[in-house]
C-alpha cells in the first residue's frame, strides 16, 4: 500500500476546479421547469392556503358566537336574579308597612291599662339593657 502523498497547491487547485465543472455538468443535465407544472403546484398552494384560511375563519367565528351566547346568557341570568331580588324587596316593604299599619290598627283598640302595661314593657326592656353594660 503506497503511503499517503500531500497533494501540492495546483493539483488542490484542479481538483477543486474539477469539482465546480462537475456540479455545473450536473445543474445543466437537469430538464428546464415546466412552467405548466409549475403552475398548477401554486394554484394547488393557493386553494390549500384558502381552505384553511376559511377553517380558521368558521373556527373563529364559532368561537366568538358561543363567547357572545354565554354573555347574553349571563346578562339574562343576572338581569332575572335582579328582578328576583327587587321582588323580595317589594315583598318584604309590603310586610314591614301591613305590619305597621296593622299594629296602628291594633293600638287605637288599645284601652288605657294597654297603653300602660306597654309603657311598662318598653321601661323595663330599657333598665334591663342598661344593666347588661
Amino acid at each position: 500500500m503506497p503511503a499517503f502523498k500531500n497533494p501540492s497547491f495546483q493539483e488542490r487547485q484542479e481538483a477543486a476546479a474539477r469539482a465546480r465543472n462537475d456540479a455545473l455538468a450536473k445543474y445543466r443535465a437537469k430538464p428546464p421547469v415546466d412552467q405548466a407544472l409549475m403552475a398548477e403546484r401554486a394554484a394547488r398552494r393557493q386553494a390549500r392556503e384558502a381552505a384553511e384560511a376559511e377553517k380558521r375563519a368558521a373556527a373563529r367565528r364559532a368561537k366568538e358566537e358561543a363567547a357572545e351566547a354565554k354573555r347574553e346568557q349571563e346578562r339574562q341570568a343576572a338581569a332575572a336574579a335582579e328582578a328576583e331580588a327587587k321582588a323580595k324587596a317589594e315583598a318584604a316593604a309590603q310586610a314591614r308597612n301591613e305590619a305597621t299599619a296593622k299594629k296602628v290598627a291594633e293600638r287605637k283598640n288599645w284601652t288605657e291599662e294597654d297603653r300602660k302595661a306597654a309603657r311598662d314593657a318598653r321601661y323595663a326592656a330599657r333598665k334591663a339593657r342598661q344593666a347588661r353594660r
